[in-house]
């Protein structure tokens, strides 16, 4: 049984001043999903990662969260909606002046009640999820480049969130980091019961995590394609989309 939409995008068309970036898309990320926005660079993939938390909103066209139009909502509407997503950012977004537990801490202290011996429990219980046990009280500047992507993970997640929003997760990562964070987002997924929204150009990962898909197209400006990547691959007709999902193999 097909599960139930859990966002909605219906008509929109993505702008800045008068150029458009892309016009009527129209598509659905449904609950547990692991949702993949794709496109060669420069097509807007993070541009409408953008418009679907709140950071830009869009020239036309309505974006629903159920039964929610977003744009439409009130500010305290939409912080009510937000509350219930995780967004890494592709640069992890780590303050730098806290620790990596003070880091995760802070939505906790923003957006509950809770005392200091619980967030430091969670705190303790997201580390620990991502595999950054026992770095705690390290500052971004003391970890690699894929510590940091975990450790913006875990504040990703520190709120149990409904939905998560990944842009570019594994930019920057060598392939064996990279593998591991397609595994990290299976597992939360899994775990958390979680849906993921997820901006990548990595072949890899698409094809190993990804259930569902759009492709964005620069030149049409619109999506010419969507469905499972796998499928997508094997059923497509247009080229541009099968030199996308067929970079550096033989077909």
């Amino acid at each position: 049984m097909q599960s139930l939409p859990l966002i909605t995008v219906t008509n929109l068309t993505m702008a800045y001043g008068s150029f458009v970036l892309q016009r009527e898309l129209n598509f659905t990320v449904r609950q547990g999903d692991i949702f993949v926005i794709m496109g060669d660079s420069g097509c807007g993939k993070s541009t409408l990662l953008r418009h679907m938390i709140g950071l830009k909103d869009p020239a036309a066209g309505t974006i629903h969260f159920r039964e929610t139009d977003f744009w439409a909502a009130s500010e305290e509407q939409r912080s009510q909606i937000m509350q219930r997503c995780g967004i890494l950012y592709q640069s992890s977004a780590l303050l730098s002046s806290m620790t990596l537990a003070e880091n995760i801490a802070l939505p906790l202290r923003q957006h509950t009640t809770l005392g200091q011996d619980e967030i430091g429990d969670l705190v303790s219980l997201k580390l620990r999820l991502v595999g950054l046990a026992g770095f705690a009280d390290f500052y971004p500047s003391e970890i690699s480049g894929g510590m940091k992507k975990r450790a913006g993970l875990a504040r990703a997640i520190a709120l149990d969130p409904e939905i998560l929003f990944f842009d570019e997760p594994s930019a920057g990562l060598d392939p064996i980091n990279a593998r591991l964070m397609d595994d990290l987002i299976l597992e939360l997924r899994d775990s958390l019961g979680a849906t993921v929204v997820i901006v990548t150009h990595e072949l890899a990962s698409i094809f190993a995590i990804g259930s569902d898909s759009i492709f964005l197209d620069a030149d049409s400006r619109t999506i010419i394609a969507g469905g499972a990547p796998h499928t997508l691959l094997a059923s497509t007709t247009n080229s541009k989309v099968k030199k996308f999902l067929t970079r550096g193999s033989s077909f």
